[in-house]
């Protein structure tokens, strides 16, 4: 259950990674600016889902909350204490905390130990938390809390399916008992069938050990299944952050509705009718991003303003009531667009008018691309 209490806060997060030239004297030439001044707050018991294109920083600030990696600038509190000031016991007790699932089921688990080992070791990490007698004990546990046979404890990774391995992943985080769950890409290379029995999962061990998860995926329906709030990150920034239904039913911020947009649709009849927009160009590097608004050079609404000032990540008169960091926030109903046109289809079935009469509902924005 979702409370107030803010367990995680992220205030103006910076990670650049310097550019280096030369072998015996380097010198540095440019930074990559991976996360580039991100503002996050996760509450207890909640779900943060983010979502974004590939490299637009979403693992980088994974690793930074997981304290494997140091910030250029800025702060991440958990439960108001600084996490970077933080080093040796005080560090470690705070890892007991934060604990991560990661994406590949079959490169994350080292392949030369058991089951039992692979999980049991982060009590011999942190031997406080678990007596040495007691450690097969409490592995089985987690193994059936997961779904798994608890007499498979000796057994290889090899010997175990993709959706099985993730579940090993899972009860490897939750050994410790952490309040906070990074799961970077859980399902992604999951089969769609295994990855509705992982969302299942999390949302149960959510439920009855009051886990917060930051949820990293591409799959926007998936982030929709599991999420409270939804953040979108473009070229290490959020570009708009709100409600799951905020983010689906009203997105203000046109990489948003953008991404919404693409999400295929299973009914072939209906492809046709969609209310696509296509963004065209590249995303930019991150070496060299734009200046202003870094969605400038793809966006159909740019303008002057765009390029001479940043848009901050706020709450605007036209922004539909959550924060969106564009200076032309307009909301846009993306999902319903595209659910009107299926009744329209229905309601005229037979008659031979249906491609005209959804065609006439489509918006003459979606289907402009970026000049």
């Amino acid at each position: 259950m979702t409370s107030d209490e803010v367990i995680l806060e992220v205030k103006d997060l910076v990670k650049h990674f310097p550019i280096t030239q030369g072998i015996v004297f380097k010198r540095k030439i440019g930074d990559v600016r991976a996360v580039d001044g991100v503002n996050l707050q996760l509450h207890r018991g909640e779900t943060l889902g983010l979502v974004g294109e590939s490299g637009c920083g979403k693992s980088t600030l994974a690793k930074l909350l997981m304290v494997l990696e140091r910030p250029t600038s800025g702060v991440a509190e958990y439960k108001g204490d600084d996490m970077y000031s933080l080093s040796g016991k005080a560090l470690r007790r705070l890892r007991r905390q934060i604990q991560i699932v990661l994406q590949d089921p079959y490169t994350s688990l080292n392949p030369r130990m058991t089951v039992g080992d692979i999980v049991g070791e982060p009590f011999e990490i942190h031997p406080d938390v678990a007596p040495k007698g007691d450690r097969r004990k409490r592995v089985q546990e987690l193994l059936e809390v997961v779904g798994l046979n608890p007499e498979f404890i000796n057994r290889f990774p090899h010997q175990f399916s993709g959706g099985q391995r993730q579940r090993i992943g899972i009860a490897r985080g939750l050994a410790l008992r952490p309040e906070i769950i990074i799961c970077d890409e859980p399902v992604s290379a999951l089969d769609v069938s295994v990855q509705g029995q992982v969302m299942n999962l999390l949302e149960d061990l959510q439920n009855e050990f009051d886990l917060s998860y930051l949820f990293i995926a591409h799959d926007l329906s998936v982030v929709r299944h599991i999420s409270d709030r939804v953040a979108v990150m473009y070229l290490g920034k959020i570009v708009e952050i709100g409600t799951e239904d905020e983010i689906y039913e009203t997105p203000t911020h046109p990489y948003t509705q953008a991404l919404l947009s693409a999400v295929p649709v299973p009914d072939p009849t209906l492809r046709g009718l969609r209310n696509q927009i296509i963004l065209q160009g590249d995303v930019p590097s991150p070496v060299n991003p734009p200046s202003g608004c870094r969605f400038r050079t793809r966006c159909w609404k740019a303008e002057d303003l765009c390029a001479q000032e940043e848009p901050l990540l706020v709450v605007r008169e036209t922004s539909a009531g959550h924060p969106s960091a564009c200076h032309f926030a307009q909301q846009r109903d993306v999902v319903h667009a595209q659910a009107e046109a299926d009744v329209e289809l229905i309601e005229v079935e037979g008659s031979g008018e249906a491609s005209v009469d959804s065609a006439a509902h489509t918006d003459d924005a979606s289907t402009a691309a970026v000049p």
